[in-house]
């Protein structure tokens, strides 16, 4: 194991003991809000002071230190800080200082929300704003769940307080982007999966993530923008910093959210990943009916995992026929299921020579109706790329096998491949895994585009649609391996010819036996 991947799990150990130490009254997946909302008032406090100090030292002054500041000596550069930062931080109000006064402070709650209404305030009027605008809606400081008293909320809050202090993330300017992100990561995939559909619904586990991020980047070191309209808590859209490099991604990350939660998390994601507040934009509202990106399409990437099978206004919004995004196939989804509406929506949005890669509920593979429609019109104008069945039970929350329909607007073929990766997974605990190989594996099939006994077949779309009615489910089209054991018929036989002579020889024998003992009256 090298020294980061120790590192890693050092602070893995210290998170999940943080969390338990921490869990009681308050649920897990509620308490998260107030652990990551810490985490990131540490982050943009050491990012901050990092900045400072270092702009500081750069002209000569050798020995500043930001945090030890006069509140009234500190604000003389607020406004060029707002401007290059994006917000700002009175020296009296970072993380640091603020815990460090915490166990004295009767007023904690009142402390750290007048802080936390500061920081949101500093970006009013700057380019800014709408990044910071809500942030710590979700650590509510005063809130029963902490405590059925002020004294009693105060204490958690300096547990938590403490507990965050204490993370081994380094110093900032010593690469801490890694550890800050990665902290978030663990802790929202330890939530979800102890708090099922209600938080795994939000988190796509990160071997899924990048192997979408992948899929829509083959062929590329660089591309414009990046798109998720169901972005959660934006895991699938930071793949591309680590697949790519966030300075490959030239216009940046783009998402909505629905849920005004988990849209507050995405936001605070994309700041611990040390993505600007410039080169990102997630907007809240409902994608389908509120579409709040389209003066930024095209994209050329989009990787999205959608919620499955939701209802939406559908038919029963006479105009919804007549939007651009969903007008060309003729129909509209099913009001019962959404799938294919956020499908047509990402395709809608999706550049000539881009590739989206999308996380689906497995019955728009084979549906009638409506559906079977869509997807008619999806094959017969060459958008599908690629189907892949993915293993049963990766998902938070959901135990069913899902898929992965990859669309692009510019295939060089008018074929469909079909990748059967149900059984590319280990085991490591309660949840079903893509390993490194796996997800390799995966791709590879992808890229090579071509057929692969059991694996891997490519199919004339002329086939789809005339011998299996435009049905794309990968099993129409990918042999399972037979695993059973051969058998050779003349050696079956030669056993079953020796079984039936033993057997007569016995029936012989016992009739014997029962011969002679009605002969000897016994």
């Amino acid at each position: 194991m090298n020294k980061k991947e120790q590192e890693r799990d050092e602070l893995h150990r210290t998170i999940w003991k943080i969390a338990n130490d921490l869990r009681g009254s308050v649920d897990g997946w509620d308490f998260k809000s107030y652990v990551l909302g810490m985490l990131f008032y540490r982050y943009i406090s050491e990012n901050l002071t990092g900045y400072i100090n270092h702009e500081e030292r750069r002209f000569g002054n050798a020995d500043f230190s930001y945090a030890e500041l006069d509140d009234e000596d500190a604000t003389e550069g607020r406004d060029v800080t707002i401007e290059e930062k994006g917000f700002y931080i009175l020296p009296s109000e970072l993380f640091e200082n603020v815990r460090k006064q915490a166990k004295d402070d009767n007023n904690l709650n009142e402390t750290l929300s007048k802080a936390f209404r500061n920081i949101e305030a500093s970006a009013k009027g700057a380019a800014s704003e709408d990044d910071f605008r809500g942030l710590f809606d979700d650590v509510d400081v005063n809130s029963n769940k902490l405590g059925g008293s002020v004294a009693q909320r105060n204490a958690l809050l300096v547990k938590i307080m403490d507990a965050i202090s204490k993370l081994k993330l380094g110093d900032y300017q010593d690469n801490t982007i890694d550890a800050f992100g990665d902290a978030y990561e663990y802790l929202m995939g330890m939530y979800a999966s102890n708090a099922g559909k209600s938080g795994g619904e939000f988190f796509t586990p990160q071997e899924v993530s990048e192997l979408l991020a992948e899929i829509t980047v083959v062929g590329k070191k660089t591309v414009n923008k990046v798109y998720d309209p169901a972005c959660g808590s934006g895991s699938l859209l930071l793949k591309f910093a680590k697949v790519l490099g966030k300075e490959n991604v030239k216009q940046g990350f783009y998402g909505q959210e629905k849920n005004i939660t988990t849209y507050n998390l995405c936001r605070i994601n994309m700041f611990l990943h040390d993505i600007s507040f410039d080169k990102f934009d997630i907007a809240h509202g409902d994608t389908l009916m509120e579409p709040k990106h389209q003066d930024d399409e095209p994209f050329d990437a989009i990787v999205s995992n959608p919620p499955y099978s939701i209802k939406w206004e559908g038919k029963s919004n006479p105009l919804l026929i007549n939007d651009p995004r969903f007008a060309p196939a003729g129909v509209l989804a099913p009001e019962s299921k959404a799938d294919l509406a956020f499908t047509m929506h990402m395709l809608h949005s999706l550049s000539t020579k881009g590739t989206a890669a999308i996380v689906e509920f497995p019955g728009v593979l084979y549906r009638g109706g409506a559906e079977q429609k869509i997807r008619q019109y999806l094959v017969d104008n060459n958008y599908v790329d690629c189907v892949i069945q993915l293993p049963a039970d990766l998902f938070f929350g959901v135990t069913i096998a899902t898929c992965i329909i990859v669309l692009k607007k510019s295939k060089k073929d008018n074929k469909t491949l079909f990748i059967d990766a149900s059984k590319e997974f280990v085991r490591p605990g309660n949840k079903n895994k893509i390993s490194d190989k796996h997800r390799k594996k995966i791709l590879d099939a992808y890229i090579a585009r071509e057929n692969d006994d059991h694996f891997a077949r490519l199919v004339d779309n002329s086939v789809i649609a005339a011998e299996n009615n435009y049905t794309l489910a990968v099993s129409s089209y990918v042999e399972q391996e037979d695993n059973r054991e051969a058998i050779d018929i003349t050696v079956l036989n030669a056993e079953i010819e020796t079984i039936v002579e033993k057997q007569q020889a016995l029936r012989i024998a016992i009739d014997a036996i029962v011969a002679d003992l009605e002969r000897t009256g016994a």
